[in-house]
């Protein structure tokens, strides 16, 4: 039986949620190896032979050797576990989400002490009247609520 997600229609948001973690279980935990010097060393000398050692798919390896972090989230990896990619590139956690939103890295801290991101247009899909949104509350008599 498949579980209603309303959390599906956020916008530019994938959410790390049990489907993920078993598409991205490998992934992740090649990204756990990284915490080892002696497997950052490895993976530095021949990174796509380490990355073969690892019984991920082909787009999760693809996506780690492109350095892409949303198309490794997008495979199941978990931000937190691709962290260490990021730090075995030497890069910060900011610099890093930097990359994730097309921004530079001082343009992502300028953006986050600026107080972030709108929520206009990132609530779900629909949002600004353009469409529907996927799933609304339901009133007692199975009636939508009006807002």
């Amino acid at each position: 039986m498949a579980l209603d997600k309303p959390y599906l229609d956020v916008p530019g948001t994938i959410i790390f949620d049990a489907e993920q973690s078993r598409k991205g279980y490998h992934l992740n935990q090649f990204c756990m190896s990284l915490m080892k010097a002696e497997n950052r060393a490895r993976f530095k000398a021949h990174e796509r032979a380490y990355l073969d050692e690892w019984p991920m798919t082909e787009e999760q390896k693809l996506a780690v050797l492109a350095r892409d972090l949303n198309r490794c989230m997008a495979a199941g990896g978990n931000i937190y576990f691709l962290a260490k990619i990021g730090a075995t590139d030497g890069l910060s956690f900011q610099q890093m989400a930097g990359s994730m939103t097309g921004m530079t890295e001082d343009e992502y801290r300028a953006m986050m002490v600026g107080g972030g991101r709108s929520v206009t247009g990132n609530r779900f899909v629909g949002e600004d009247g353009d469409a529907q949104p996927q799933h609304q509350p339901q009133g007692k008599a199975g009636k939508k609520e009006s807002t």
